[in-house]
């Protein structure tokens, strides 16, 4: 619990107001996303202090956002979303980032229904542990030079396609179209470079998966008919982000701005909420590095994409083109976006901090693909190995309250070390094979790790979203095979 418990004011069923007189130096009020059941979790750790906190950042505007799978974190709860305006000494901070710097998720489709996988399904989940590498330390079979490493930095996701990992279409599908500028490689430390070096096209370890999952529910005919999705579809989705490289920058720029706080008179309550101006040349530095992580983690998930479907091929015996293996959308989960957004009516330029938050920006806007103007940007939000995973489409009411912002995910319960004490990884095992889902894993432990219970109800969560309004259901997919790290 918090040191003193947050009286929350309830706004209505889905929203809460920490006021700003919870602690004097708030700069704005915090705003929660969550149902009363939710809270009752929610209250179980420190993160509603953390949105407090959050709201002593120079420059923020609006709310402290927390979005319903909030959960502790460094700094910025997980599930956070903060905004700066840069023309009024904004700040940037790391921990409103998070270490896992993109990490996010990719959703492919295929033409491919349950009858056409259920006899192939554990060659397929064997085929894709064998050819995705995964789990702590993982290495790839995709080695590059200094100089290619440098490429992937600045250039993304575009680098894999250049590569032939990949289409022009994969690029059109991707946030930013998976190369976000900016990036800076002499930002980035040695050792950052070494942890990253071997790293490209793996999956890693904890909460990161390659799912092949089916849809069970269609809620929105237009979208599903605009994004080609039908009942009984088979799906794969990617979840993985910068690994140790992303990880090593968030570690040193954490530790230089805690030095430089006392230069700009940046007083706040936590140091994981070590921060500078974004027009300081230690915002400017983290920023460029930031975005090479994020460009880095693009790269990454169209490696991992394209190895899912070479995978598919061996077992289906037809090119990923026939299998109709297009991307759906490939949104980050952990990243620092300098964004135009309306505020008291005027157009500012914003940091928006997102951690452990999805973008989920609204129909007609121009930083979507055409072909998604009609319903707005993909949002998807992964659930655990046994429930279910949602895709959602952004809303004006998103933009208006939230910076365009949904959540990432269900949200952790219990911490990894609690759910390994409370948890058997071979009962949990059997669980999920008598609900037909085949898991494979290369961690001893990972399977407790993210069993179902360490995690809240993604139901729960996306009923939030979606009653909320910043968010709009489209389908919802429950896995049949699963690869873990």
């Amino acid at each position: 619990m918090s040191e003193a418990v947050i009286k929350l004011e309830k706004i209505d069923d889905y929203r809460w107001r920490i006021p700003k007189s919870y602690k004097p130096g708030m700069r704005v009020p915090g705003l929660v996303y969550a149902s009363e059941k939710l809270l009752e979790s929610i209250y179980q750790d420190k993160a509603l202090e953390q949105v407090a906190n959050v709201a002593f950042l120079p420059g923020i505007v609006n709310n402290s956002l927390a979005m319903p799978d909030i959960h502790w974190g460094y700094g910025f709860p997980i599930g956070g979303v903060a905004a700066t305006d840069i023309d009024e000494g904004g700040v940037v901070s790391p921990g409103g980032v998070g270490f896992d710097i993109n990490c996010g998720v990719r959703l492919v489709k295929t033409n491919l229904e349950y009858d056409d996988v259920k006899d192939k399904l554990e060659n397929l989940v064997y085929r894709l542990f064998n050819d995705v590498p995964a789990g702590v330390g993982s290495e790839g079979n995709i080695r590059v030079s200094l100089k290619e490493e440098e490429e992937i930095l600045i250039k993304g996701a575009r680098w894999a396609v250049e590569k032939g990992f990949g289409t022009e279409d994969d690029l059109n599908c991707t946030e930013e179209r998976g190369q976000i500028r900016g990036a800076d490689p002499q930002a980035v430390s040695e050792r950052a470079y070494k942890r990253g070096k071997a790293q490209s096209g793996t999956l890693g370890s904890g909460n990161h998966f390659l799912e092949v999952q089916l849809i069970d529910q269609l809620y929105d005919a237009k979208a599903c008919d605009t994004l080609g999705l039908s009942l009984g579809q088979v799906m794969v989705m990617i979840h993985t982000g910068s690994r140790g490289f992303g990880y090593q920058i968030c570690e040193d720029y954490s530790r230089k701005m805690v030095e430089g706080l006392s230069k700009y008179n940046i007083n706040i309550p936590d140091r994981q909420l070590a921060c500078a101006p974004v027009n300081s040349n230690e915002g400017k530095a983290y920023l460029g590095a930031m975005r090479c992580a994020a460009n880095y983690a693009w790269a990454n998930r169209q490696c991992l994409m394209h190895l899912a479907r070479l995978a598919f091929e061996k077992i289906f015996g037809l090119s990923w083109q026939k299998l109709g293996m297009s991307l759906i959308y490939d949104v980050a989960h952990n990243i620092a976006k300098i964004e135009k957004h309306e505020i008291n009516g005027k157009l500012k330029n914003l940091c928006v901090h997102r951690k452990g938050a999805t973008r989920a920006f609204a129909p007609g806007h121009p930083d979507i693909p055409e072909r998604y103007k009609t319903i707005g940007q993909p949002v998807i939000i992964p659930g655990d190995m046994g429930r279910n995973s949602y895709l959602l489409v952004g809303t004006q009411k998103a933009m208006e309250e939230t910076f365009g912002s949904a959540c990432h995910g269900a949200g952790r319960l219990k911490s990894r070390s609690a759910a390994l004490k409370a948890i058997r990884s071979d009962i949990l095992l059997k669980e999920l094979n008598s609900k037909g889902i085949i898991v494979k894993t290369s961690g001893r432990n990972t399977l407790a790790e993210e069993a179902p219970t360490a995690y809240k109800d993604i139901n729960d969560v996306v009923d939030v979203v979606h009653n909320a309004g910043i968010g709009k259901r489209v389908c919802r997919m429950r896995p049949l095979g699963v690869i873990k790290g």
